[in-house]
């Protein structure tokens, strides 16, 4: 059975296109502004982790529409299956650990990153739940945020920290 296949052309942009596109885009922002200082985590990985994580909160919001519409026609619902975003809380904490290191000097680095993944995900999760207008201020506040602080630091958050810094022709992002 295909639970989606029946909603409205409304439906579709407000609830799925309309949180994807608006996650995707503050999550290219944060991402292009940490790929252009030199960190580990860039512009696909931002983009990943806000789409994916709105894409998780529009299908929890979609299965309890459903189960909504079973416990209205007297069918028997799990509440269970509602836990899916607490998953999302747990799994972008590994995925934030991962870009933070101690160099030799013992000198922690990756926080602010990590805290930007983790930042997009929460904002693609009130996206995807159908908080349109708190996730667009809090997406808008942290570009704000970015530009207001790269510029106060004399750095351009569009372009390029280390131009003369470049890839093998062969090097593919995604691969690494």
């Amino acid at each position: 059975m295909i639970l989606d296949a029946n909603i409205s052309v409304e439906e579709l942009l407000i609830k799925i296109i309309l949180p994807l596109v608006i996650a995707g885009v503050v999550g290219a922002f944060v991402g292009i502004e940490r790929q252009n200082v030199g960190k580990a985590a860039g512009l696909s990985s931002h983009i990943l982790v806000a789409v994916a994580s709105a894409g998780i909160a529009i299908m929890q919001r979609f299965m309890f529409e459903y189960q909504l519409d079973l416990a209205a026609l007297g069918v028997a619902i799990d509440p269970e299956g509602q836990r899916v975003i607490a998953q999302v809380v747990t799994g972008i904490g590994f995925i934030g650990a991962g870009v933070i290191i101690k160099d030799q000097s013992n000198v922690v680095k990756g926080i602010t990153t990590a805290a930007t993944i983790w930042f997009t995900a929460m904002v693609g999760l009130i996206l995807g739940s159908g908080y349109i207008v708190i996730g667009s201020i809090l997406g808008g506040f942290v570009i704000v945020f970015i530009i207001w602080r790269d510029l106060s630091r004399g750095f351009n958050p569009f372009k390029p920290r280390y131009p003369d810094v470049h890839l093998p022709q062969n090097y593919h992002e995604d691969e690494h």
